[in-house]
């Protein structure tokens, strides 16, 4: 685990303990409680201004909505029982392989 590793973990392992142990006061026990919609949404949001401060080319703005995006993704993997580790084996797998010839084969699999 390299030390980027560690705050995706460490971010991961509190997603799951407010998952498991909501509190009123708690953003991400909220998301959990408005369920699989609630979270789509606010990872297509961020996604829409990560998009939106890339096009303005302010790399503090890319980072914070970066950073958002993120960490919405993470409590949607964190909803769906997937752990990042999972993410990482991918992206792994991914690497060293062209992303037109990966593709192709992801079409030949269906």
């Amino acid at each position: 685990m390299t030390p980027n590793d560690d705050i995706i973990h460490a971010v991961y392992q509190v997603i799951l303990d407010r998952k498991a142990n909501p509190t009123d006061n708690s953003y991400t026990a909220s998301l959990m409680r408005g369920g699989i919609d609630k979270i789509l949404k606010k990872v297509g949001e961020e996604a829409t201004e990560v998009v939106i401060s890339a096009k303005g080319g302010i790399k503090s703005e890319i980072v914070y909505e970066s950073a958002d995006l993120i960490f919405h993704l993470l409590v949607l993997l964190g909803h769906q029982d997937i752990e990042p580790e999972a993410v990482y084996d991918e992206l792994r797998r991914r690497f060293g392989i062209s992303g037109i010839d990966e593709k192709a084969a992801r079409k030949e699999i269906k």
